[in-house]
C-alpha cells in the first residue's frame, strides 16, 4: 500500500496556449533533429510542465517527480521551453515599431527584480553582482515595456540585481529620462 496521496489538478490556462507551446516545441525538435521516441515526455506534456513552472511556480523537483523525470531532465525540458519562447519574442526595435503601428502614443517602462537563488558573482568592488540591496535578496533586474493597460510588449534580458533600473535601461538602449524622438511612439 502506497503512503503517498495522489490528486488531479487543472492548470488555469487555456488549452490553446498549451497546444501553441507544444507546436513550437515540436518544430524545435524537428529542427534539432530529435528522433521520435527519444524523449520521456511528448511535446504537449513538456508544454504543460513549462506552463506549470510559469503559472504556479511549481518547484522543478516536483515537476520531475510528477512526470517521472530526473531533476536534470526536468531542468533541460524547462530550459528548452524557455528557449523556444524566447526565440519568438520581439526585439526592442520590433516591439516599438509594432506599438507605433498599433497607434499607441505612450508606453510604460518599469524595472523589477526577479528573485533567484544559488547565484553569486563578485562585482568590480568585490560586492555580489546579483544581490539587490533595495530588495534585500538575490535577483536579476529585468526591464519591461508595457502598454498603458499593463500588457507587456517587450522584456529585456536579465541584468545583475545590484544594478539600478536606470543603469539597466541605459544598457538596453532605453532613455533614462524623457522620451527622445527615436523612442517615442508618436504617429
Amino acid at each position: 500500500m502506497s503512503t503517498s496521496a495522489t490528486y488531479a489538478a487543472v492548470l488555469d490556462v487555456k488549452r490553446s496556449t498549451a497546444e501553441h507551446l507544444a507546436r513550437l516545441l515540436c518544430d524545435y525538435r524537428i529542427v534539432a533533429g530529435t528522433r521520435k521516441g527519444r524523449r520521456v515526455l511528448g511535446c504537449f506534456r513538456q508544454a504543460v510542465l513549462v506552463l506549470r513552472w510559469f503559472i504556479d511556480g511549481t518547484r522543478l523537483s516536483q515537476l520531475a517527480c510528477d512526470n517521472g523525470l530526473s531533476a536534470s531532465t526536468a531542468y533541460r525540458y524547462l530550459h528548452e521551453g524557455l528557449t523556444v519562447l524566447a526565440a519568438g519574442a520581439p526585439d526592442l526595435a520590433t516591439a516599438l515599431e509594432r506599438a507605433k503601428a498599433a497607434g499607441l502614443t505612450h508606453l510604460n517602462l518599469d524595472g523589477t527584480a526577479i528573485r533567484t537563488d544559488r547565484v553569486a558573482a563578485p562585482g568590480p568592488n568585490g560586492a555580489d553582482l546579483w544581490w539587490s540591496g533595495k530588495h534585500k535578496r538575490h535577483g536579476g533586474n529585468v526591464q519591461v515595456i508595457s502598454t498603458l493597460g499593463g500588457w507587456p510588449i517587450w522584456v529585456s534580458p536579465v541584468r545583475p540585481g545590484r544594478e539600478h533600473d536606470t543603469t539597466c535601461a541605459r544598457h538596453h538602449g532605453l532613455p533614462s529620462t524623457g522620451s527622445p524622438p527615436s523612442w517615442t511612439c508618436r504617429p
